[in-house]
């Protein structure tokens, strides 16, 4: 008997070969379709939409899944390993980051008519979203989806049944948005308590996290679906084993590149709050402090009284005494 194997796989072919996926052709195109029309409708009303955020969703986030489910890492899946690897870890990864840096919860908020953004914010509120979104359970999730991919049959089932491969895609995906999205959104999708010093502890705890599955498989011991790749695998590949440890590696790799990017959108999320509120904050004591003028009238001085900000109880007034204390001016009329 013969098998007909697809050719040595090279850096040229990884990049030059590529086949359509039509589910994922037409989730991206849906997904730009409505993304596009939402800027669009903004845009209609008089508001703006920053080309930033569009082209980390177009690009970063459909780009990854159409690289993952019709490039050459969707070619050779079947015969090594390592590209399904890639494929898993970007759906998971790469392409839910790209998609909530364009922060799509928001723009559907603003463009929907007020009776639909206000259905969107109730439903994002609700328990059931509530409790997916939830960061330490979404993190869970995302852990739990990779290990079941890996360690159970669904991998293998994947590789053979072509329907299924193609929901494997799609938990993946949406396992990954269950917490980027609602960490990086403008809408309040998180508990009031999830600031950006927490939001940015739990990327860092997520990034630990998301490097465990590639760190297992690359020290496994077992061959996952090794039933198919040890009876697809092509005399030119590399071993097995190798391969398995390759993929772990890859997984292990882009888990610990993608955490970079996503802590830094949420210090810089940070740095932005904190200099808007500083902001606010300033508009606000330049108003109270404004020069009043007053009656001067013959006579004595009038005895000194306490300054308003130790009196006043106000956000201003608060900030002025603790500045004061930080100054180490906590009287500041103790020499008069």
């Amino acid at each position: 008997m013969s098998a007909v194997y697809l050719p040595e796989l090279t850096a040229g072919r990884l990049l030059g070969s590529w086949r359509p996926d039509v589910p994922a052709l037409l989730l991206v195109v849906a997904l730009g379709g409505l993304y596009g029309w939402g800027v669009a409708r903004v845009r209609g009303r008089g508001g703006s939409w920053p080309l930033a955020r569009f082209a980390a969703f177009a690009g970063l986030g459909l780009g990854a899944i159409v690289v993952a489910t019709m490039s050459g890492l969707a070619v050779y899946d079947r015969e090594l390993f390592w590209p399904a690897a890639v494929q898993n870890v970007t759906l998971d990864l790469l392409a839910p980051l790209g998609l909530a840096l364009g922060d799509p919860l928001r723009l559907a908020a603003e463009a929907l008519p007020e009776g639909g953004a206000g259905r969107l914010r109730r439903l994002l509120t609700g328990r059931l979203i509530r409790t997916l979104m939830f960061p330490l359970v979404s993190t869970a999730l995302v852990l739990a989806t990779e290990l079941t991919v890996y360690f159970t049959p669904y991998f293998a089932t994947a590789l053979r049944v072509g329907w299924l491969h193609e929901l494997m895609y799609l938990h993946l995906l949406a396992a990954g948005c269950l917490f980027v999205l609602p960490v990086l959104t403008r809408e309040q999708a998180l508990p009031a308590w999830c600031t950006h010093p927490v939001r940015a502890a739990l990327v860092f705890l997520d990034g630990i996290v998301d490097a465990l599955p590639g760190l297992v498989v690359m020290t496994h011991g077992t061959l996952i679906a090794g039933a198919w790749y040890l009876h697809h695998t092509p005399p030119w590949s590399p071993d097995v084993h190798h391969d398995q440890q390759i993929g772990g590696g890859a997984m292990l790799g882009i888990a610990e590149l993608a955490a970079l990017p996503f802590l830094l959108a949420i210090l810089a999320q940070w740095v932005r709050a904190e200099r808007a509120q500083t902001a606010a904050l300033d508009r606000l004591l330049d108003a109270e402090l404004a020069p009043a003028t007053a009656e001067s009238e013959p006579g004595p001085a009038p005895g000194l009284v306490r300054p308003w900000w130790e009196t006043e109880r106000s956000e201003v007034a608060e900030r002025v005494r603790r500045q004061g204390h930080a100054a180490g001016q906590a009287d500041p009329y103790g020499d008069l």
